[in-house]
């Protein structure tokens, strides 16, 4: 039986509390937040233990594995000590604020042997599996560029903010929803080499960035174009979405499905033809036990205690893997803050003017 604690009661933490306690071989042994209603509550209906001091907890309670879903700020300690104490960790997105903590936080799981994964969800979206395996399979030939976007109704006006629109607390729209995107380009095709036009911009925000724009460029000359923007009521909630053209043609996905357009049928996974073909995720992704608000959401936890049931040191979602998303983020706030670069005052090379006749002498 796996051991296993949540810790943060917000959103995300209740859903992992909840899709976690009917996994079979585990069991909820804590839980820990500063909120004590909720934990009234939960020790009174649940019997679960209840914590508001997370050192406390890990000292009292024989624990092999914590899911965090805190804030972003307190991440890199609460990592950090539990993996001192030899504990797995499931972390939720993003990671941290800061890619060397990120990468400090993946070098010690390593050196300890444990489990570590971060909760970027669409990893486990069976539309945007469906990408990579075709991606892998060669259906696309060679990439040359790639859109990726994210949108969605999360700050819609002026008002008071939360830990999720303060950049110190949550990072603002770049951590909490381009953060996404950009994992998904790192899973495809892995690190760009550089980043340019970042744009960071403001629109009802006063602390943090409400949009985020820019350009990827990768060694072997691919494009990837990023545009985010939580700010946009014309979506329910929000869309993801990846568009990638190759010599051998096109891709688009999304939550709900994967269109492919093939020039060729030659090469093609089976079931593909040349012309259009379309995927549902209902058809491509896998029953899970236990649902509450959406397929990946189980199989991400499902993935992390069955890997550590079978002491399995890789993982499609690993703590290397979120910093390299902080490490793409990070060079698009240095982009951003140095803003546009200066044009050349050179003179313009102008092709030479071609003779000009005309039908009246002179």
């Amino acid at each position: 039986m796996i051991r296993v604690a949540v810790v943060g009661l917000g959103k995300m933490g209740i859903s992992h509390l909840g899709l976690a306690r009917p996994l079979d071989g585990v069991e909820v042994a804590a839980v820990c937040d500063s909120t004590g209603y909720i934990l009234d509550i939960l020790a009174k209906y649940t019997g679960l233990n209840t914590y508001t001091d997370y050192t406390k907890m890990l000292a009292e309670c024989p624990l092999d594995a914590v899911i965090i879903a805190t804030p972003s700020r307190f991440h890199v300690d609460m990592v950090k000590t539990a993996l001192e104490k030899g504990i797995h960790v499931f972390c939720e997105k993003p990671f941290t604020l800061s890619a060397a903590d990120s990468t400090m936080l993946s070098e010690l799981a390593r050196a300890k042997g444990l489990v570590n994964q971060v909760g970027y969800h669409y990893r486990f979206v069976g539309a945007f599996r469906e990408v990579k395996r075709l991606l892998e399979a060669g259906a696309l030939g060679e990439i040359s560029h790639v859109m990726a976007e994210a949108y969605g109704p999360v700050v819609l006006k002026p008002k008071g903010s939360t830990w999720r629109t303060q950049r110190a607390e949550g990072g603002g729209c770049l951590y909490d929803y381009a953060a996404h995107p950009l994992n998904l380009l790192n899973w495809y095709f892995g690190m760009p080499t550089s980043v340019g036009g970042s744009v960071l911009g403001k629109i009802f925000s006063r602390d943090t960035d409400d949009e985020v724009y820019g350009t990827l460029y990768w060694e072997d000359g691919k494009t990837a174009q990023i545009s985010v923007n939580w700010s946009d009521e014309s979506y329910r909630k929000m869309s993801t979405k990846i568009s990638i053209w190759g010599t051998k043609g096109r891709i688009y996905a999304d939550r709900q499905e994967v269109q492919l357009y093939a020039r060729e049928a030659e090469g093609l996974p089976e079931g593909y033809t040349a012309g259009w073909n379309v995927r549902y995720t209902t058809e491509l992704t896998k029953e899970v036990d236990f649902y509450i608000r959406g397929e990946e959401y189980s199989a991400q936890l499902e993935y992390f205690v069955q890997a550590i049931a079978e002491k399995r040191g890789d993982n499609v979602n690993d703590f290397a893997s979120a910093a390299q998303t902080d490490s793409v983020i990070g060079m698009l706030i240095n982009d951003a803050e140095a803003g546009p670069k200066a044009v050349s005052d050179a003179p313009i090379a102008r092709a030479p003017q071609k003779k000009r006749f005309s039908l009246f002498k002179r």
